[in-house]
């Protein structure tokens, strides 16, 4: 695919997002307020009593719980957020990822083996092939769960860049692949066991024999890899990256503190030695991770579980095998190619790598007072139960009641990002309702999973979209919340719409969602 001129129409829209979203305060800020208004929505719904049956917690009596709307400003939520802004801060559960992967992953920049091992590769790849390439690793990498943005989506930005392609374009389409098709993959990862584990559970409440399949969404997931990967390619260069060209041509390797070498420059004695220790060292790291997965006692797989389940350890290892892979890699190559000397300038190297996180700790010690803060009010809970409720009093066709769940889930997603705690408000709902409208779960976890995945990118409340913007203002100062929200948002809407069109097309053929995981359902 070739880059052209977008219509003037989505020229104009885009350009109105940007404008307006570059006229929003600092994000730090805009965070600060949206604490304020919370607070304040808090307050009045407390006061009027705002609340909703939980669908799964029983109270003492055997009943379903109220939820009801708290005041963040009881005593003892002042109490909470005074006492326990430490851990509120400390819990945020992107910190700790972003923090360990990059302490490796700067000492691979800085030792100079990401700007040699993007040249050497980019020297004879077609750029025009970047873009489905980086959106295939991109889903393909929701195996390595959260660890897949902070390396895959800042690495997309170097190899665009060392290709001579707008690397903001690069980390777009990686974002849109990790984030946008959060479910998709070919492979069953870690989210079947958690997303069908509260299947099961809310299965179980109609059909007390039902069992769950790990691999009941196989060929829906697949299915979506495919669909999603041709339009995230389109997105990118027929519409994002030509306009990036056009309202802020790349800044080049100059603004990104030598992390990308010339694709054409000829590689030097040294920088081949370099490269080959440190593909001697990602040999042996490989080799240490199957060691540990097939020794007594294999620490990474877990031999009390079943099916996928038991190698979740080894799935959720991957955040500290980035660490190792990149830190062990970058001090082999720069031991080779000289830029390393001794373990001082290992540990300098890491020191300057944390500078780098600098704005983000302070926009992250706003972000998870936020999130939290919006969880304790019970806002978002009650909001989901009620939205849930609403579409189980509709009587509609198949497709359209599941495109709406779709549309809702996507909705919904906008505020609560966890995509267990989302599952496990509304599938107490939603699943015994579509098996009596002869649905299956496993047709509703897929549908599900389509609405999640498709507003992650366009959502500030999502945990790793500041992240995502220090990244893009490394290669580009002036990008601000609302860049990112006008380039993300052509991905949003056309995946959400793939993925409606393709569940609409599954439900009118009833194709089954996996190995012996049919569509229709009967008591």
């Amino acid at each position: 695919m070739t880059k052209s001129a977008q219509p003037s129409s989505t020229q104009g829209l885009l350009n109105w997002i940007e404008r307006s979203g570059n006229k929003l305060p600092d994000p730090v800020f805009i965070f600060i307020w949206c604490i304020a208004v919370v607070v304040s929505i808090s307050v009045i719904a407390s006061f009027f009593g705002i609340s909703a049956l939980h669908p799964t917690i029983l109270n003492d009596a055997g009943n379903p719980l109220m939820i009801r709307a708290e005041s963040l400003l009881s005593s003892d939520n002042i109490r909470r957020l005074l006492v326990d802004m430490p851990a509120t801060f400390t819990g945020f559960h992107p910190l700790g990822y972003v923090l360990v992967v990059m302490l490796g992953a700067g000492v691979a920049e800085r030792s100079g083996l990401f700007a040699t091992a993007m040249s050497s590769a980019m020297s004879k790849a077609p750029s025009y092939l970047l873009t489905p390439a980086v959106a295939l690793i991109g889903m393909l990498g929701n195996l390595a769960a959260d660890a897949a943005y902070v390396v895959l989506i800042p690495l997309a930005g170097v190899v665009f860049a060392a290709a001579g392609r707008h690397p903001i374009a690069g980390i777009a389409a990686a974002f849109a692949g990790v984030s946008g098709g959060f479910s998709a993959n070919l492979i069953p990862g870690q989210l079947e066991p958690l997303l069908f584990g509260i299947t099961e559970a809310a299965a179980e409440t109609l059909d007390p024999t039902w069992n769950a399949n790990m691999l009941g969404n196989w060929y829906f997931i697949s299915g979506m890899t495919l669909i999603f990967l041709p339009v995230i390619w389109y997105v990118t260069d027929k519409i994002i990256e030509p306009r990036l060209d056009r309202l802020m041509p790349s800044n080049g390797a100059s603004e990104t503190a030598g992390i990308v070498k010339s694709p054409n420059s000829k590689l030097q004695e040294n920088e081949v030695n370099g490269l080959k220790n440190s593909g001697i060292a990602l040999i042996s790291i490989i080799a240490l991770w199957i060691l540990l997965c097939i020794v007594p006692g294999t620490p990474l797989i877990d031999d009390n579980e079943v099916g996928i389940a038991k190698y979740n350890p080894l799935l959720q290892s991957f955040v500290a095998g980035f660490f190792i892979v990149f830190l062990a890699m970058g001090w082999a190559y720069g031991h080779g190619a000289g830029t390393i000397k001794n373990h001082r300038d290992v540990v300098q190297m890491m020191s300057e790598s944390m500078s780098d996180l600098a704005y983000y700790l302070v926009l992250a010690f706003t972000a998870a007072h936020f999130v939290a803060m919006f969880a304790w009010s019970n806002l978002g809970l009650i909001f989901a139960i009620n939205g849930a409720s609403f579409l189980q009093s509709s009587n509609l066709p198949d497709a359209v009641l599941l495109s709406l769940i779709i549309v809702f889930g996507a909705i919904i997603n906008l505020f609560i990002g966890s995509a267990s705690a989302k599952w496990a408000l509304l599938a107490p709902v939603l699943v015994p309702m579509l098996m009596l409208l002869g649905i299956s779960p496993e047709m509703s976890t897929a549908a599900y999973r389509v609405g999640d995945g498709a507003t992650n990118i366009i959502t500030p409340l999502m945990p790793y979209f500041p992240l995502i913007l220090i990244f893009c203002q490394r290669w580009q100062k002036e990008f601000g919340i609302g860049s990112l929200a006008a380039t993300m948002l052509p991905y949003s809407i056309s995946l959400l719409f793939a993925g409606l069109v393709m569940t609409i097309i599954w439900v009118i053929l009833a194709l089954p969602l996996g190995p012996n995981a049919p569509f229709d359902f009967s008591l």
